[in-house]
């Protein structure tokens, strides 16, 4: 097998510092890749084209499908197989290999999962941690029988055409063992600014227990767990920096652990931020009763 039957599909909106070598990762060795872009103004398209990959613009319409079940919906829908990389994600020798073994079974086995989770090698202010990060992804999707989520959550913000921190419906599901590699070459900052959006989003979620139910069952065991927890900036940081060993990372170990403490103390202000002005306003519309 020269090419694994498989579309990788690249979704972007300017990662003209990452695309070249995202692209490069997976040209030639997968039937086709594909970047979905989002109105780049960086350079990002004509990279990836120099690079080999097709392009497709994508515009949302502010509605469900959001872009990745869209990209399940219209991105050579002749192959079944779809893997999903970010921008700045590569797969390492060891995961492509792994894949391989996958779709070139030994004869009388064939392909069983829906999908397949494949954990993250997170690099973070230019160093790849070790120990304090965990993340699985269910990247690897039969699209014939997975689908993401279509929760109550368009009128939150933070998102927008992505879809939120949840996983595609899939069963059953097999987790790989080799990694992808997320080495974002974007300065520091821009991971403050995604993650200032995304505690939006998480925020608005305190403010709807039902949505945020819907979400909840869409996530891993570890993510269903972690939604119950309380004391969130506390045990986020225990866990990275102290039950994940994320000291032995050094110093990168230490600002990853109190960066992730840090976004979920802005979930929570902001969540009652939310709460104190609804309260206000139901006062204000009591009063305005009498």
């Amino acid at each position: 097998m020269d090419v694994l039957p498989v579309v990788v599909v690249i979704p972007t909106r300017n990662e003209a510092e990452n695309i070249a070598q995202t692209v490069r990762s997976v040209i030639g060795r997968f039937a086709h890749v594909v970047v979905v872009d989002s109105d780049s103004t960086d350079g990002t398209r004509d990279l990836a084209k120099a690079e080999g990959a097709e392009v497709v613009p994508y515009t949302w319409d502010g509605a469900y499908p959001k872009k990745k079940q869209w990209c399940l919906e219209h991105v050579h829908p002749e192959t079944d197989w779809v893997l999903f990389l970010d921008g700045d994600e590569t797969p390492s020798p060891q995961l492509l290999a792994e894949i391989r073994r996958v779709f070139d079974p030994p004869p009388g086995h064939r392909i069983r999962p829906a999908a397949f989770d494949i954990p993250l090698g997170y690099w973070f202010a230019g160093r790849r941690l070790r120990h304090g990060h965990t993340i699985v992804k269910r990247v690897l999707l039969d699209r014939t029988r997975c689908r993401f989520p279509e929760p109550d959550d368009l009128a939150a913000p933070g998102m927008g055409e992505q879809e939120g921190h949840y996983q595609p419906l899939a069963d059953p599901v097999v987790r790989l063992t080799a990694p992808i590699e997320h080495r974002d070459l974007d300065p520091v900052r821009t991971w403050f600014e995604r993650h200032n959006r995304y505690s939006d989003w998480e925020a608005w979620l305190e403010e709807h227990p039902a949505v945020r139910e819907q979400i909840r069952q869409a996530k891993t065991r570890q993510g269903r767990l972690f939604h119950r927890a309380p004391l969130k900036p506390l045990v986020s940081f225990l866990y990275a920096y102290g039950l994940r060993r994320g000291f032995l990372d050094g110093r990168a170990g230490l600002d990853y652990a109190l960066a992730m403490s840090f976004y979920r103390w802005q979930i929570g202000l902001k969540a009652r931020e939310l709460a104190a002005a609804r309260t206000a306003a139901g006062a204000d519309g009591g009063r305005g009763r009498h």
